[in-house]
């Protein structure tokens, strides 16, 4: 090899090297991505990067084009044989010559599906997704080969024939299935229809991912792929020095120090980014139980414009209300803060003793709020608690202890009952 001038083979190294890196890191991120992100209820996702399983659900379902199953989500295929001989001219011992061969293949003649937004559904509750735009990973429902005897041929295909053609088609179709399990990955935001979440795409967003695979398998696919893209750069790395450097004595070694320590720095970058982002998710957990209590604290208000007609005890009862309001506010950790259950009691307890009010669709209707928004603090309270034990875990494990005090992270306090709790409310029934 010229001095200075590095091989084709060294080049390509380099260009793989980069390649297998990249991959490398990019299954790195997703998968970090998953792992410190709580999969939680659909009554508990809030704006932001969510993960959620549950069944996919339609309130009219599709049915497939192909194999006519009902589903939320369905792509089919229509594929046509085609054979032809061809003649080529080609040079042999300097005489010119030429031959007939067979060529074959496959065009694709029809195409389509449907792809609206559709529910998932647990016990909880349900959450709208828009599949626009997500890395979709199916259940193929159809894949035959078939014949112009067959029924589907023309049945599910077009009348006409391609040129050439053998007489032999290929469907296939994938496939979302009504109740079929599914996990979710990506980033909730407001519906444009309603006040409720909306897991969409979004632009620069990490990871959008519906699959039928369960979170354990995606995590594992990714792990697999960051550790072969790893090995595969750490051993295209030698040649990449070696050869792609161009010059002799210890320049490959340089660069493949220089190389060594990109690798490493890009595993660094992407180990400390993963530690922010998971610090940051923390502090967002905790503001959503404020979100949550400032929206029973709304409530509370329009409870009182409700009673308010009533003609007997109606200072006595707004001011009951009142003191409700005043205690349903959000307290730093380990602070006294609301006793949600017993602003609950104590609200039945009044309609227990005002008939008036259990008449009134304003009031159960804001009751079932009420009781709904305390079922999402419940939530908020667990996503909060669940994603703060991973980040106080990843604080004390090995490697990333070590980088830590670099971002300035430290151990966050979980929530108790102890330290959630108020006395309940006093309210006067006479």
């Amino acid at each position: 090899m010229n001095e200075g001038i590095a091989s084709p083979f060294g080049l390509g190294a380099l260009v793989l090297t980069a390649l297998f890196y990249w991959l490398m890191l990019r299954a790195g991120r997703r998968l970090r991505f998953l792992m410190d992100q709580p999969t939680c209820k659909t009554k508990g996702v809030f704006i932001g990067q969510v993960e959620v399983s549950g069944r996919a659900v339609l309130d009219q379902p599709l049915v497939s084009h192909l194999a006519e199953q009902p589903c939320v989500w369905f792509s089919y295929t229509v594929s046509e044989e085609w054979e032809r001989w061809e003649t080529e001219t080609y040079t042999q011992n300097g005489k010119t010559m030429t031959r007939t061969v067979r060529r074959s293949g496959w065009n694709e003649i029809d195409t389509g599906g449907a792809a609206p937004a559709f529910f998932l559904e647990d016990e909880t509750g349900r959450v709208l997704v828009d599949p626009e735009g997500a890395d979709l990973e199916p259940v193929e429902i159809l894949d035959e080969t078939v014949t112009s005897e067959s029924a589907l041929y023309y049945g599910k295909g077009p009348a006409g024939h391609i040129p050439n053609s053998t007489g032999r088609r290929q469907f296939t179709e994938r496939a979302l299935l009504v109740g079929t399990p599914l996990f979710v990955a990506g980033r909730a935001r407001e519906r444009p229809d309603a006040i409720a979440p909306l897991i969409a795409s979004e632009r620069g967003e990490e990871l959008f991912l519906i699959t039928t695979r369960g979170e354990d398998r995606v995590q594992g696919g990714y792990r697999w792929r960051f550790w072969l893209y790893g090995l595969l750069t750490l051993l295209f790395l030698p040649a990449a020095a070696v050869f792609g450097s161009g010059r002799p004595g210890l320049w490959p070694i340089g660069l493949g120090l220089a190389l060594a320590f990109l690798w490493l720095a890009g595993w660094f970058w992407m180990s400390v980014n993963s530690l922010i982002a998971l610090r940051n998710r923390t502090a967002q957990g905790w503001s959503l139980i404020d979100v949550q209590l400032k929206r029973r604290a709304d409530l509370i208000p329009r409870l009182v414009e409700v009673v308010g007609g009533l003609q007997r005890h109606e200072s006595s009862l707004q001011a009951d209300l009142a003191t409700l309001r005043a205690q349903a506010v959000a307290t730093p950790p380990g602070q006294p803060g609301p006793d949600i259950a017993s602003t609950s009691r104590a609200l039945l307890a009044v309609a227990e003793r005002y008939p008036e009010l259990k008449a009134s669709d304003a009031f159960l209707r804001l009751q079932r709020e009420l009781a709904d928004t305390e079922t999402r603090v419940a939530l908020a309270r667990d996503y909060y608690n669940a994603i703060a034990t991973h980040l106080n875990t990843r604080l004390e494990i090995v490697p990333d202890r070590w980088f830590a005090p670099l971002a300035g992270l430290r151990a966050q306090s979980l929530l108790v009952a102890e330290s959630f709790e108020r006395t309940p409310v006093a309210v006067r029934l006479a």
